[in-house]
């Protein structure tokens, strides 16, 4: 691990000597807990707190939560429901809010493998309950993981992944985001997974959360009863 935050901090160094004097590496992190029922039902919660530059000039945070349902061994569904509050730029947590919302969003997740390659296909409704007034959004996300290492226990401990998704609307102009993530992951133990990623967002004329590089730190807690022996390594799914 120490090898990796050394990696990550040089290619920091690389990109802020590569770029001008305004590009600024922001921090997002997450935080999931999922409690797995049995191996249809689970539920979940999540908080995320994010700044535009590294770990200063924090504008965001969020908390939510739901529940899944896995129709298919490839197919789940989700219902969840959360606080989006996003602040003004030029220093931690500025007033007044860009925006203040309540969420509420229905998913699919499909899931197919070609080898050890897994391919993910999200789909994401949203009803945003804002404070500018009433939205719907649409997102679609493509997503590719690959687990590696020495198996331990029925899961491979490490994982890469990268991802891309796209936002739309049911107004002009119509797309509104663009977001790629490629992502590194280590499980400890069968209930914990550590992340480290890149995170890039492109905005397109909106004004709640503006588009900006991220160091992407997650943890990631899943507990199962003990008739559940569902041991999915989905960490690269978590729900931004």
């Amino acid at each position: 691990m120490r090898a990796l935050f050394l990696s990550i901090l040089t290619f920091k160094l690389l990109i802020n000597k590569t770029y001008s004097q305004n590009f600024d590496l922001g921090s997002w992190n997450i935080l999931n807990a999922k409690y797995s029922i049995n191996n249809k039902w689970s539920v979940f919660g999540e908080a995320q707190l994010r700044s535009l530059k590294f770990y200063n000039y924090f504008h965001y945070y969020e908390y939510k939560g739901g529940i899944n349902y896995k129709v298919h061994k490839n197919a789940t569904l989700s219902l969840g429901a959360g606080s989006y509050q996003t602040y003004k730029e030029g220093g931690n947590f500025v007033l007044p809010k860009n925006n203040d919302e309540l969420r509420i969003w229905p998913q699919i997740i499909l899931n197919q493998s070609l080898g050890k390659l897994k391919i993910e296909q999200r789909y994401r409704t949203e009803l945003r309950f804002t404070s500018n007034g009433y939205r719907n959004r649409f997102r679609y996300r493509l997503g590719l993981s690959y687990p590696f290492g020495k198996e331990i226990n029925n899961y491979k401990p490490f994982l890469i992944s990268a991802s891309n998704e796209i936002f739309f609307t049911d107004k002009e102009p119509y797309f509104e985001r663009n977001r790629i993530q490629v992502a590194f992951n280590y499980k400890p133990t069968k209930s914990t997974t550590l992340q480290l990623g890149y995170l890039h967002q492109f905005d397109y004329k909106i004004n709640d959360e503006t588009g900006r590089d991220f160091l992407q730190i997650g943890y990631f807690i899943e507990v199962f009863r003990k008739q559940s022996s569902n041991t999915n390594y989905d960490i690269f799914i978590n729900d931004n």
